[in-house]
């Protein structure tokens, strides 16, 4: 099968147009050739009666010496047209002998037909009751169907013939009618190889485009926005990426060269050491988290579920964060609860991030409020803080990696940005989503989780975290 739509299309409408012209000319041929058959069986008849008569009339052996001269005049000489009267009575019977080696098809009245080696004939036969002198005779005449089949034989090739050309040229017409109407997706394609990463921000004409073809290319138009949004926030990821990891880098590297300028003392090289162990273990993290984010993309759902209290599981976490919300003047309220299948480690690490989240970001001293409450198919978990209203640009960016509200804290040293961004990953991994609102004098954020278990999904491998 061809590749191009068009010469599909031509192929299609030949196919098309051979089944019904095959069909067509089936049935114009079978009607021509019965109406063929039947004139010349019309024709048969008129030329029976007329003999009947003849022979009806001639009731004696004197008579009918008269009747077989007008047979033989009618008898033509290229053998199309023969008579034959069979008779017990030798005087009473005629018989050119033309017919005498033929095969005689059909019955003895009526029609029937008559089969020489180089011709054919249709027959007409039946018995004229006695009379006078003549017995009972049979007639038959014989017209031979050589007409009827060069007629049959040029109808056949005639319709053959402009069957094919008819073929031809539908399937050549359905070509250029394609090729017409595919126009606008070359010129689609021409759009398309213009399309590429040093210009993002062209798109797909969309002005005077058949119906058909607007919704694919309104839709292709929005695949490309979001893959021009994917690829500047991967560039931006990348970027980020390198930032966060230069800046340890950069105090490890001019740690050392200090420390290295001059003879050091053992305990002044033990602090090198420590504040580069510090370091690394900040870009252990930062690596952590990324290899975290990278297998919650790639469709990791959390394993080893088990239902449980999520006010409980809310409270660890605050224990763990109660240091921090100390000295932050900060107290916690848990409103609600719910018992769903959680992966415990995940869940801890999705409210602590939450609860520091609320404690840096949170006017101090205040208060945070947890709520749990049942949603549907899923439980929610809501942290909310006092502060001031987010704008809602900022609150549909908030769970980006290494996004910040506020720029000028970008090196303030306290988070490298990827918080919200594992909170988001662990809600898609127990089912749920991620959601973010301005309260009156609050900001709330949290995510919900799937009721159901999910433990039995199959969970894909992609390597293992580093410690």
């Amino acid at each position: 099968m061809t590749r191009s739509i068009a010469g599909r299309l031509a192929l299609m409408f030949g196919l098309a147009v051979t089944l019904v012209s095959t069909i067509a000319g089936i049935a114009l041929f079978a009607f021509q050739s019965a109406q063929i058959k039947h004139h010349k069986r019309e024709e048969l008849s008129a030329r029976f009666q007329i003999v009947e008569r003849m022979v009806k009339d001639s009731t004696y052996a004197a008579k009918w010496q008269i009747i077989s001269g007008k047979l033989r005049d009618f008898t033509p000489p290229d053998g199309s047209l023969y008579f034959i009267v069979e008779s017990p009575d030798p005087r009473f019977a005629f018989q050119t002998g033309a017919l005498a080696a033929a095969q005689w098809k059909g019955p003895r009245e009526g029609f029937g037909k008559a089969i020489m080696p180089d011709r054919k004939y249709l027959t007409l036969a039946r018995t004229i009751p006695a009379a006078g002198e003549r017995p009972a005779v049979r007639l038959v005449i014989a017209l031979g169907r050589k007409y009827v089949d060069e007629t049959e034989t040029g109808l056949a090739v005639g319709i053959a013939v402009m069957s094919l050309l008819a073929i031809l040229t539908v399937a050549a017409l359905g070509w250029w009618i394609a090729r017409r109407g595919l126009a606008p997706v070359d010129r689609l394609s021409e759009h398309a190889r213009l399309l590429g990463a040093e210009n993002l921000t062209q798109r797909l004409p969309t002005e005077t485009l058949p119906a058909e073809l607007s919704g694919l290319v309104l839709s292709l138009n929005g695949a490309l926005d979001r893959v021009a949004d994917s690829y500047q926030r991967l560039s931006t990821f990348n970027a980020d990426v390198a930032h966060e990891l230069r800046t340890p880098l950069a105090n490890m590297i001019g740690a050392a060269q200090v420390a290295l300028s001059r003879d050091r003392s053992v305990r002044e090289l033990e602090e090198v050491l420590q504040s580069n162990l510090e370091e690394l273990d900040r870009m252990r993290r930062i690596v952590n988290d990324m290899l975290f984010l990278a297998r919650a993309d790639q469709g990791e759902v959390a394993a080893n579920l088990t239902i449980r209290s999520l006010a409980n599981e809310t409270r660890k976490s605050a224990e763990f964060m109660a240091p921090v919300m100390e000295e932050a003047g900060v107290t916690l309220e848990i409103d609600g609860d719910a018992e769903v299948p959680i992966e415990r480690a995940l869940f801890g690490r999705a409210m602590t991030n939450l609860l520091d989240n609320a404690v840096r970001h949170g006017t101090t001293p205040g208060r945070i409020i947890v709520k749990i409450a049942y949603e549907g198919d899923a439980a929610s978990i809501g942290v909310s803080n006092p502060g001031p209203a987010i704008e809602p640009a900022h609150l549909d960016r908030i769970f980006d990696r290494f996004y910040r509200i506020d720029p000028a804290r970008f090196n303030d040293g306290e988070s490298h940005g990827f918080g919200l961004a594992l909170v988001k990953a662990v809600a898609r991994m127990h089912g749920g989503s991620v959601f973010a609102r301005n309260e009156p004098g609050r900001i709330c954020i949290g995510f919900t989780v799937s009721r159901t278990d999910r433990s039995k999904e199959e969970i894909p491998r992609h390597g293992t975290l580093i410690q």
